[in-house]
């Protein structure tokens, strides 16, 4: 198992970031290109990825829908694109974080290292979630529905637990967005809203008319069965 898999065409930027990376301990793969990066995430596993935006041949929005198919591994976006609907695109295909280009080299650490922290210093015993119809086993990241499996993508697992953890409290998106994707994540509220509606239309019986996580007026979200 590798750490980091950076995802860079810019040679100088890409042995950069690598070094600085193993500069603060982790170990790293270097691609400088979406088909060599996708080839490598098929031969070993990475515990991040670190993925530009504007690559030669596929661009990162496509190489991180592809790799959303079969994988569940934190990535950190890095584009010269900031204008918001790059972001929010990126954020809706399956991005942790999105940094704009040129970064801090400390901040791009810093991120790394908390996603890093979000993402695996989580209690590694078997604890299982159940209420209204929905289990969730956290030891193997895995959710259902009336015993039949849940596919989701990872932020729609983080917010699913996190929701019902806190089943039956009012809460505000503010609260929500901050533990489920960070203070320090660069993405706008609005996603929230986005993943939402997608957790609905895969544990509701009728998302128009959601149930389970309820909306709660002028404040954010609560997960509880509402009859």
């Amino acid at each position: 198992m590798t750490d980091i898999l950076i995802i860079e065409d810019n040679e100088d930027l890409g042995q950069l970031l690598a070094d600085l990376m193993r500069r603060e301990g982790f170990s790293v793969s270097l691609a400088k290109s979406a088909e060599e990066g996708l080839e490598l995430l098929g031969q070993e596993v990475f515990r991040l990825l670190l993925l530009d935006v504007m690559l030669p041949g596929r661009d990162g929005f496509e190489a991180l829908s592809e790799i959303r198919r079969s994988r569940d591994m934190p990535v950190i976006m890095m584009s010269a694109m900031t204008d918001d609907d790059s972001k929010i695109k990126g954020m809706e295909i399956g991005a942790d974080d999105y940094i704009d280009k040129p970064f801090s080299f400390p901040v791009i650490a810093s991120k790394v290292k908390a996603l890093m922290r979000r993402t695996y210093e989580r209690v590694t015993e078997k604890e299982l979630l159940t209420a209204c119809g929905i289990t969730v086993d956290t030891g193997a990241r895995r959710a259902y529905k009336d015993g039949k499996e849940i596919g989701m993508n990872g932020k729609e697992y983080d917010l699913l637990v996190y929701l019902m953890r806190h089943k039956g409290q009012a809460l505000s998106k503010e609260v929500i967005f901050n533990a489920v994707w960070g203070e320090d994540c660069c993405s706008e509220l609005a996603s929230l809203s986005v993943y939402i509606s997608w957790l609905r239309d895969k544990i509701e019986d009728d998302p128009k008319k959601p149930r389970l996580i309820q909306t709660v007026y002028r404040v954010g979200y609560r997960f509880g069965d509402g009859q």
